[in-house]
């Protein structure tokens, strides 16, 4: 397989699987604890995740668990979810901190779905951004007689190809991420 074709869809993967991430930090009608990845709490002077300084669970499917290391982080970690705006208010139960996530309204499943749907666009304008690469590396090769114009044509298709099958499989990550939005 042509370099050029390896490295496209290597990042068209990597584009599908950006999406993915940013995917998890939705929040749905179920607790999650990715939510959290982007909480940073003060470990004696130092921001740290707060995944190095506490155990996450989730002993119910609407609730975390966090249970620190050593109790007098137990307020730090307060702050910093606090501070995170993650949507959703600690409570303090003495051995860990709870977070609760109430049910979602209509209202705001289809906020989240608006949201779901532009991320999906913009993974797509993504996977068609590195089409657009590989088809002028082709004709750059081209140019400089590495290929011939029946090559870079054949290579061409096969480089739409690929971004045919990455697209589809971004549309589909989009509409089942939509679809988990909407279940209660």
């Amino acid at each position: 397989m042509n370099p050029i074709l390896k490295e496209a869809e290597s990042r068209m993967k990597q584009a599908i699987e950006a999406t993915l991430h940013d995917f998890q930090r939705v929040r749905t009608g179920r607790a999650n604890p990715v939510i959290l990845e982007s909480v940073m709490v003060n470990y004696y002077g130092v921001d740290t995740p707060i995944n190095q300084v506490a155990s996450i669970s989730i002993p119910e499917p609407r609730q975390i668990l966090i249970s620190p290391y050593e109790k007098n982080l137990t307020p730090e970690i307060e702050r910093a979810i606090l501070k995170s705006d993650i949507g959703v208010s600690p409570t303090n139960d003495g051995t860990g901190i709870r977070l609760n996530f109430p049910p979602m309204t209509e209202e705001r499943r289809k906020e989240l779905q608006k949201q779901v749907a532009s991320r999906t666009e913009e993974g797509v304008v993504a996977i068609r951004n590195v089409r657009r690469d590989a088809n002028q590396k082709l004709a750059q090769q081209e140019k400089d007689k590495e290929i011939t114009e029946d090559e870079r044509k054949g290579l061409e298709k096969k480089v739409q190809d690929i971004t045919d099958k990455h697209v589809a499989e971004m549309h589909a990550v989009g509409e089942k991420k939509a679809a988990e939005l909407m279940e209660i």
